[in-house]
């Protein structure tokens, strides 16, 4: 059985949301354009990360599961 958000948590959860994304704009002295390629730099090396791992990960270590690479 799958939890309700009451209002209280969604506005919060928005915030942090919100708060993240400003982080990330902090770091990178205000300009979007390094925020964005940083961000994008870290998904490349996620992803390539997330491959290294599946290659080495065993089937039943997983369980059958297996990861994917980009959003579905």
């Amino acid at each position: 059985m799958q939890k309700q958000l009451t209002l209280e948590e969604t506005v919060t959860q928005s915030l942090d949301e919100e708060d993240l994304a400003a982080s990330v704009l902090a770091a990178a002295g205000g300009d979007p354009l390094v925020a964005i390629r940083s961000l994008i730099d870290d998904a490349d090396f996620f992803r390539d990360q997330l491959y290294v791992a599946s290659t080495l990960m065993s089937a039943g270590i997983s369980r059958g599961w297996k990861p994917k690479f980009e959003r579905g």
